[in-house]
């Protein structure tokens, strides 16, 4: 997670220093940054009716350049970018949706219930034509959604009561405004009764009621008195400005933060007097100030501060924001990081699709998990002052030099969404070649995996899982309380023969212990002879006898003392005459035939592990010990050859072939016997 955290905080510093790169460009190119004014004079009749249109302001009584030009002037500076983005906009021909309303529930949800947003609907009688006709209609919808107003159509064919019990017993236009200036407040409805059908006409019907919620002052007595004033409202933006009537993006701000900023518009047209202005630092107009209980702040000095619906929107939400603002952009963030598991990953294509949707998957659930008592903590009553200083340190830190580079650049990116997308595929590209080329360095064998290859894992693991979920997690060796295994039931009492085999993955074996058979002491053969000298002088008759009745007994004690080690029942076995110290008997029987071909051993018992039984011979290719071969035991104590265990492991029987203990699984230690004492008791 936290090497995902990094990449992404990478990826944010290199679109931040890229940028600032486009803006160098730009300013090589054309000479001019993205902050510098514009002179209105310079710019063409159809730039400044563009210009108009973005901010939201009627000019279809102005034919005349002059008189388009000052009424830019007077609704704010213009800058180069602002002046891009709106050519931009008005050269994109993208068609805007329109909801069509199916009844009376649907208009209800989305218009009467709709807070903090403004609507206007066109209703279409039983058997009349709209009231628009489409071509109007289409153009209407394109200039008002600019400013977030949503536009909806509903035939009255469709719900008939609901058209008669409201009135609407003709074609008409409906325009959803909130009646109060508190959040969530209610919704009143208005009705258009012009007598020109024209879409600059209904655009002023629009922007004059949506401008009648703003407050409004005309004289300094009233600035002064409002100034001063100490409400509900922590934040309040004046617009100082000598027009009629405030943007139509200034109205439609109003509304979608209502109740969280209150939007004033100062009128100073008729104004003589203009020395109060002077005293609260305000020397020109048009002017947005933005008044917080931290100070004044001057919007439009810093970059990306243009006089727009969508500028000021973010500028706004940074420093008021709503906790749905949070939780929309801490999922951008947790989704962003997520993909970064798309390059990190190695291996099979189809692996890199898994873990990325079961990334996705889980930090996502982990998101709206550790929202939810985020949410019910801010709803407790004891909070109000964690909150005021939560939204002052927004306001601080959202008012910088650096905090305009950030919105600059958001802003810039999510209109350009291709260039946003290019970069992050970019930026997992070049991670994905330096997270294959550490990996290569490494010797992961991951790299070079194909997708059938991780198919055919992935398979063994989740049958594993799902039929012997355990094993999975239990690696040996460890430490358990239980003396016997709780599974081993279930596998006797387990149908269909499936749940008998389960796939269980072979981790466990390379922590199996292994070690070498070793030996203390080897005696030759002429040792032996004088040992026992009176071996020469006996019969030759005698000797075959004792010889060939002695084997057969020490085969049948062989056999009986081999089983009797495995089952943990003898301290140690002799089932190799090459292996073990015979009794001096023993020596006598097998002086004609062992004597001559290896000399007697005495294992070394102290190199094998505690918890392992003694013995000499390999149950599995029942051939005995030599000196210095690699031996493997089990979790049960039981030991074999550990090129006969291995195979006999990898054929998918995962249990001792003595007495069929599970093979991944822990097994009481044994613990030796203690010799008795030789000595007789004092």
């Amino acid at each position: 997670m936290w090497v995902k955290l990094c990449c992404l905080l990478l990826y944010f510093l290199a679109l931040f220093v890229l940028a600032r790169v486009f803006e160098a460009v730009a300013w090589y190119e054309s000479g001019f940054l993205a902050t510098q004014l514009v002179d209105p004079v310079a710019l063409s009749f159809r730039k400044l009716r563009t210009i108009l249109e973005c901010r939201g302001l009627g000019h279809s009584g102005l034919p005349e350049k002059k008189d388009v030009r000052e009424l830019v002037e007077k609704s704010g500076d213009l800058m180069e970018g602002e002046l891009y983005s709106a050519l931009k906009e008005e050269e994109a021909s993208e068609s805007v949706s329109s909801t069509n309303f199916s009844g009376e529930m649907h208009f209800y949800e989305l218009v009467e219930d709709t807070k903090d947003g403004i609507w206007l609907v066109q209703v279409i009688a039983n058997d009349r034509s709209p009231l628009v006709g489409k071509v109007h209609w289409e153009k209407m919808v394109k200039k008002v959604s600019r400013f977030g107003i949503r536009t909806g159509t509903f035939n009255c064919s469709s719900d008939p009561r609901y058209c008669k019990r409201r009135g609407w017993l003709k074609s008409t236009l409906i325009m959803s405004v909130p009646q109060t200036s508190t959040s969530k407040g209610k919704v009143m409805l208005k009705e258009y009764n012009g007598r020109k059908i024209e879409v600059e006409h209904i655009f002023k019907w629009i922007t004059a009621h949506a401008a009648s919620r703003i407050k409004t002052i005309y004289n300094s007595e009233h600035l002064k008195e409002e100034w001063n004033k100490s409400d509900q409202y922590r934040v309040k933006i004046y617009l100082f400005a000598n027009l009629d009537q405030p943007p139509a993006f200034f109205s439609a701000l109003s509304v979608k933060f209502t109740g969280r900023v209150e939007f004033i518009f100062v009128n100073v047209e008729n104004w003589d007097n203009k020395s109060y202005m002077a005293e609260i630092g305000i020397y020109k107009t048009p002017s947005y100030i933005l008044r917080t209980p931290e100070g004044i702040y001057r919007y439009g000095n810093n970059t990306g501060e243009f006089i727009s619906l969508r500028a000021m929107d973010s500028f706004l939400r940074s420093l008021q924001p709503e906790v749905n603002d949070l939780f929309v952009l801490s999922l951008v963030l947790v989704n962003l990081m997520a993909w970064m598991d798309l390059f990190i990953t190695q291996g099979a294509t189809i692996k890199r699709f898994v873990v990325l949707i079961s990334t996705l998957g889980t930090y996502n659930s982990l998101l709206i998990i550790s929202w939810l008592p985020v949410l019910g903590f801010l709803q407790l009553p004891y909070l109000d002052s964690f909150y005021e200083y939560s939204l002052k340190l927004f306001r601080y830190s959202n008012t910088t030099t650096l905090a305009s580079w950030v919105r600059a650049d958001w802003m810039f990116y999510s209109s350009h969404p291709a260039l946003f997308l290019s970069t992050y595929l970019g930026h997992g590209l070049l991670i994905d070649y330096f997270e294959k080329k550490r990996r290569r360095n490494n010797n992961t064998d991951e790299v070079n995996a194909n997708n059938l290859e991780w198919l055919s894992s992935l398979w063994d693991w989740y049958t594993s899982y799902l039929f012997h979920p355990i094993a999975s997690f239990q690696h040996f060796p460890f430490d358990s309380d239980w003396d016997e295994d709780p599974d081993l039931f279930l596998e006797r009492l387990a149908f269909p023969d499936l749940w008998l085999h389960p796939l269980i993955p072979t981790d466990y074996i390379k922590n199996l212990p292994m070690w070498r058979f070793q030996c203390l002491s080897a005696h030759s053969d002429e040792e032996t002879l004088e040992t026992f000298p009176d071996s020469e002088s006996d019969s030759d008759s005698e000797n075959k006898e004792v010889f060939s009745s002695d084997r057969e007994v020490s085969e049948d004690d062989e056999l009986s003392m081999c089983h009797g080690c495995s089952e943990g029942g003898v301290d140690a076995c002799s089932c190799a005459s090459h292996s073990c110290h015979h009794k001096p008997w023993e020596r006598k029987a097998r002086s004609y035939s062992s004597y001559s071909s290896a000399g007697d051993l005495e294992p070394d018992w102290s190199a094998w592990p505690s918890d392992m039984l003694h013995c000499t011979e390999c149950v599995v290719c029942l051939e005995n010990f030599a000196k210095g071969c690699l031996l493997m035991g089990l979790p049960c104590g039981h030991v074999f050859h550990q090129n006969c265990i291995m195979k006999w492991l990898a054929g998918g029987r995962h249990c001792c072939p003595v007495c069929r203990w599970a093979s991944y699984k822990k097994k009481q230690p044994y613990t030796h016997p203690q010799p008795l004492s030789s000595e007789p008791p004092s």
